[in-house]
């Protein structure tokens, strides 16, 4: 693993120096989308919608839009708030544990000891270990400032970050004010159902039967030779320079027309004198959407016949 950040966890005068890990990571096959006549890959491009050019992004700012008015925020300015700067993990109380309700759990981090003597870390450990509390946390991390539960897990101190109270909804469905009676039999029975159910959590047990039928699936295609060079799914990279849509359009589809000519040979039909053509009589790069407009302008039948081999 690498870390994604370093700081200190700070409480009274003690001071725990740590490295930051990710606890967890996403098991799922990464699909992407492509076109399904073509296999060719879909991109989702940073367009302007003022000049249409695509911006790289490093030249991504973000904006707070009211409606009216559109406040620009660059990186400068959101890396020169206060608690962004910080690298603190800075207790604030211990709760007992029970009473972090888990629907405010978010996202779970390893700290790993950053100094040549981890004392100070095993002592917050046996801390927290010993009188069973949480450490209620303030820090921030990728530009937000978070509030975390700062816990014991084996031998490690695992830092959860913990939703805001206000962005916890509340539960306000009409139908549970509605009085309901559930009788002593009711009861009992399904509290048999549940002893019969009644085990300890192992985690290890259960598996991702979805995922694991998606790699079955995959592996079958690939056995079978149901797929295609991973290459030919890639079409031109677009430049920050390129000019809008319907220019791209058009010098693909005439790129992709002169290529297939020239690996087509002398094919017979309508379709093998077009090609013929085009090799002899290459249009200029300049005046090429002139050239590729002109035939269909003189010869409309000739156009006619073009679109429908298309």
């Amino acid at each position: 693993m690498r870390s994604i950040w370093k700081g200190a966890i700070t409480f009274g005068l003690v001071n725990v120096p740590v490295k930051v890990y990710s606890a967890t990571e996403d098991h799922d096959i990464s699909l992407h989308q492509v076109h399904d006549k073509d296999g060719g890959r879909i991109r989702y491009q940073r367009r302007c919608e003022i000049d249409g050019k695509i911006v790289e992004y490093e030249n991504i700012a973000r904006a707070y839009d009211d409606g009216e008015r559109t406040v620009i925020l660059t990186k400068d300015d959101l890396a020169s708030l206060p608690e962004e700067r910080s690298r603190e993990i800075e207790v604030v109380e211990f709760v007992p544990s029970e009473q972090i309700d888990p629907i405010m759990l978010d996202k779970s981090y390893y700290l790993e000891p950053d100094s040549k003597s981890p004392k100070a870390y095993a002592l917050l450990r046996k801390t927290l270990e010993s009188t069973d509390r949480t450490a209620i946390v303030h820090f921030a991390l990728r530009q937000k400032t978070r509030l975390g539960a700062l816990r014991v897990r084996g031998d490690v101190l695992v830092l959860q970050s913990l939703l805001w109270d206000d962005e916890v909804r509340e539960a306000a469905f009409p139908s549970l004010d509605e009085p309901t009676r559930v009788s002593s039999q009711e009861l009992d029975m399904a509290m048999s159902l549940v002893d019969q159910f009644a085990t300890d959590f192992e985690p290890e047990k259960f598996t991702d039967d979805y995922q694991e039928q998606l790699r079955t699936l995959i592996d079958a295609k690939l056995a079978q030779g149901d797929s295609v060079d991973t290459d030919e799914t890639f079409g031109r990279e677009p430049g920050s320079g390129d000019e809008g849509g319907e220019v791209l359009d058009l010098m693909e589809a005439l790129r992709r027309s002169v290529d297939k000519s020239r690996s087509g040979g002398s094919g017979s039909g309508s379709d093998g004198g077009s090609k013929t053509t085009a090799e002899k009589k290459p249009a200029p790069k300049k005046t090429t959407e002139t050239a590729a407009k002109k035939p269909a302008a003189k010869k409309p039948a000739a156009a006619k016949k073009t679109s429908k081999a298309s």
